[in-house]
């Protein structure tokens, strides 16, 4: 009985180990992509879709220790057209320190990133698809429109828009979400088609290299603009990913959680069993004189020590198998695909979260089975 018990700990501690590892790679897997496309610091207008970058700002900002690059951006809704079908995208002008801000340029999977000075532009994989559009396709340029601000009567839908005709040098592949949405051009193309000022933009975005407390960057951003800009950093940029991750984490470590107090019911049942099983010999510890407080110590002791040593091999088998899935055969894996496996990641956290989780709810079982013992129980 009290080998099936331990088992059961076993069992449930290296579910437990491999699902929050396994949980962690997932993480690290879907952020990984947003490092490609999302920069350290981003600032926006905290009034209105853009701001004026003056030279004195300009300056301001390249004296800030801390700062390895940044870019202008311009970003719109915008409408796509090619071979009379249309569909409604996001484009985002940006200059030629983009690709040193990040690494969207290497996510390209069909063609190159476009030159400076031209239309070209660089899309989704999902928008290419849905207008079937290719690459390098000159007989049939793509048509972008962005309706031209302003107020008053419509005359023709020539003067209601701006357009250009583009060239689509580029596909590129992250996530559905940013594949569907997302066409990248040069920032004067943007700056064109929606009428932008020389100085004006949508948002800066910026590579720090590590060396200065992002915070301290932040307060000097701020000391430029006066306050009149919202600043976020990766993880604020992406907080509803952020947010969805941490909470599957939670709910599977909560229902995980609850297995291994279905299996600590076995340990709270073998430890009864011993009990009544070692009556007589309990009377007589009892008879020679050892108190009942020191009667139910031992088995308050056993079950502990039950628990905390299934859980520890448990995590030791949970940790062979991540090991595993990280370093070994992909014959020995699980594989999502023929060519990739099921992300897991070690985290030292992990192996803390299991051990105590183990050890809170094993010392509450066996404090429970052994409050079993009474001086009634064991004078009989």
């Amino acid at each position: 009985m009290s080998i099936i018990a331990a088992l059961g700990i076993v069992i449930a501690s290296a579910a437990l180990f491999i699902v929050l590892s396994g949980f962690a790679g997932l993480k690290d897997f879907s952020l990984e992509f947003t490092s490609f496309v999302d920069p350290d610091l981003k600032i926006t207008s905290s009034q209105g879709k853009s701001f004026v970058l003056s030279k004195k700002d300009s300056v301001a900002i390249s004296t800030i220790e801390g700062i390895s690059s940044y870019s202008k951006i311009i970003e719109e809704r915008i409408i796509v057209e090619f071979d009379n079908k249309k569909k409604l995208a996001t484009i985002k002008g940006v200059d030629e320190n983009y690709t040193r801000v990040t690494s969207i340029d290497s996510m390209v999977i069909y063609g190159e990133w476009f030159a400076k000075n031209t239309d070209q532009i660089v899309s989704g994989w999902g928008l290419s698809s849905s207008l079937s559009f290719g690459v390098l396709d000159y007989a049939k340029p793509i048509t972008i429109y962005v309706p031209k601000p302003g107020k008053g009567q419509i005359s023709s839908v020539k003067s209601a828009y701006n357009s250009i005709k583009a060239t689509n040098v580029g596909v590129f592949q992250i996530n559905e979400t940013i594949d569907n949405e997302f066409v990248y051009s040069n920032f004067e193309t943007a700056q064109y088609l929606l009428n932008y000022s020389p100085n004006q933009l949508s948002a800066l975005e910026f590579k720090l290299d590590g060396t200065v407390d992002e915070e301290v960057i932040r307060q000097r951003i701020n000391s430029i603009f006066g306050g009149t800009v919202v600043i976020k950093n990766r993880i604020q940029l992406n907080d509803s990913l952020y947010k969805m991750l941490n909470t599957e984490n939670l709910v599977v470590y909560l229902i995980f959680t609850l297995v291994i107090i279905i299996a600590l019911f076995n340990i709270i049942g073998a430890l009864i069993m011993m009990i009544l099983d070692k009556k007589g010999s309990l009377n007589t510890l009892y008879s020679l004189g050892t108190p009942t407080e020191d009667i139910r110590r031992i088995f308050f002791l056993q079950g502990s020590l039950m628990t905390l040593l299934g859980g520890v091999i448990g995590i030791v088998l949970g940790f062979l198998l991540v090991l595993n899935q990280l370093y070994g055969p992909d014959v020995l894996k699980l594989m999502i695909t023929s060519s990739l496996p099921y992300p897991v990641a070690l985290k030292p956290i992990n192996f803390l979260i299991v051990l105590l989780t183990i050890g809170v709810l094993g010392v509450l079982a066996s404090k429970i089975a052994s409050s079993r013992i009474t001086k009634s129980l064991v004078k009989h």
